[in-house]
């Protein structure tokens, strides 16, 4: 009865090329109840766990990878419905069209919880939370 509201998101894919910025992501997405269903750190690694995951809910990717792009890794994300949340410090605008949004590095934890927070909304038809975080930026309006 006075449970936690059921997610629309809930398992999660991090694509991170910095070690201790992936294990603390994980680490507190885990510990605010989501499941993290792998964390990668090459754009090879998560097109596989793209292609092959069909219960994944939201990608949060970095641009910079050490073998391309995050951006390839929202492609092949979108090209499968999945929003992406790129999490980096240097946002192409052209991958805007293939984002549900940014948040910019560094960010404190919190700010990426109102972002998973914000998107999960807008995907589930209502309007996302007035006061975002001012390192994020939502590419997504209410359908």
């Amino acid at each position: 009865m006075f449970g936690r509201k059921k997610r629309r998101i809930e398992r999660l894919l991090v694509v991170e090329d910095e070690p201790l910025v992936a294990f603390d992501t994980e680490h507190f997405l885990t510990g605010e109840g989501f499941a993290v269903a792998a964390t990668v750190d090459t754009v090879a690694e998560a097109l596989r766990v793209i292609a092959a995951d069909a219960g994944l809910d939201l990608v949060l990717a970095d641009v910079s990878l050490a073998d391309g792009s995050g951006v390839e890794v929202a492609r092949a994300a979108q090209g499968r419905g999945l929003p992406v949340l790129f999490v980096t410090g240097s946002f192409p605008q052209e991958a805007r069209a293939l984002a549900a949004g940014c948040l910019a590095k560094p960010y404190p934890q919190r700010d990426l919880l109102a972002a998973i927070t914000a998107i999960e909304a807008v995907l589930e038809g209502t309007r996302a939370p007035r006061r975002l975080p001012g390192s994020f930026s939502l590419f997504l309006s209410p359908a």
